[in-house]
């Protein structure tokens, strides 16, 4: 790949600009990494996947928000990242193993169109509930149905750690208006001392249910593969729901399976957008 070389792929809707560490003549800081996301003065993006060095694993992955800030893990980020290293011939297997913040994920690609993964699955971890390690502030060993109240609205809430921290909010009526109206707050609510990743659902059955997203310094989003992680673990906890479960989105459907011991896994579809270069004015921009 050329110098500054970028590929934008997206994971139900829910897209990333993928660049390689050792493939970029510029440092991505903060600011570069909001001026590239950004949809008017970059290429616009619900964030960037950075491929690193790593002794531990086959790969690395940073994975960071459109506000600069380092996201722990990303379900539809590892996805993409792992269709990127097989697409670009990085990886010469179908199985191989990626470090993302010290977790060590196996991944596999499960289904290629034309030597292009166009399926991936991927180990998510475990399903953490003590209420310390997601972390909240609540006194509670495990936040499972306890109330926050947000302004005007009093909400009875579940949390889970997937490697990142969420908030799932059980509806009976999903509501755009209503997440984007609240998502902010929730997510910047002071009992979350690391903020919070939410999501309001409908369950439709106990192999169905149907999400909104509130993305933790992203906002509203089509689509999220944590999400759809930490949904399932959810109504698995609650008992509302079998241990494979898929979990519909504005932008697609994941299958989420959650065994017994809570160890996660998420397989679904990734789509290349557009691959290019960054151009030197772009650059010269991040510089400035």
């Amino acid at each position: 790949m050329k110098i500054n070389s970028f590929v934008k792929t997206h994971g139900l809707g829910n897209d990333y600009v993928v660049l390689d560490k050792d493939n970029i003549s510029f440092d991505l800081t903060e600011k570069a990494i909001k001026r590239i996301c950004n949809v008017h003065f970059g290429i616009g993006s619900d964030g960037i996947l950075l491929k690193v060095d790593s002794d531990k694993a086959d790969f690395g992955l940073k994975v960071f928000n459109p506000d600069g800030s380092e996201a722990e893990i990303s379900g539809n980020g590892l996805r993409i990242f792992c269709k990127f290293l097989y697409d670009y011939g990085f990886c010469l297997h179908k199985e191989f193993t990626v470090e993302t913040m010290g977790r060590i994920v196996n991944a596999r690609i499960m289904k290629t169109t034309f030597k292009k993964a166009r399926s991936v699955s991927v180990e998510m971890g475990k399903a953490i509930f003590d209420s310390k390690a997601i972390p909240t502030g609540f006194l509670s060993g495990e936040v499972i149905g306890e109330t926050l109240a947000v302004r005007d609205k009093v909400y009875e809430i579940n949390c889970v750690s997937v490697g990142n921290p969420h908030c799932v909010i059980i509806t009976d009526k999903l509501s755009e208006d209503e997440i984007r109206a609240y998502g902010k707050d929730i997510e910047n609510h002071s009992v979350f001392p690391n903020r919070i990743n939410v999501q309001f659902v409908k369950v439709l059955s106990s192999r169905l249910a149907e999400i909104l997203i509130w993305e933790r310094g992203a906002g509203f989003t089509l689509a999220s593969g944590s999400s759809a992680c930490a949904v399932a673990s959810v109504l698995k906890k609650r008992g509302l729901s079998a241990n494979d479960v898929h979990i519909k989105m504005q932008g697609g459907e994941l299958k989420i399976s959650v065994d017994n011991e809570w160890n996660i896994k998420m397989t679904g579809e990734v789509r290349q957008i557009a691959e290019g270069i960054l151009s030197g004015e772009l650059i010269e921009d991040l510089e400035i």
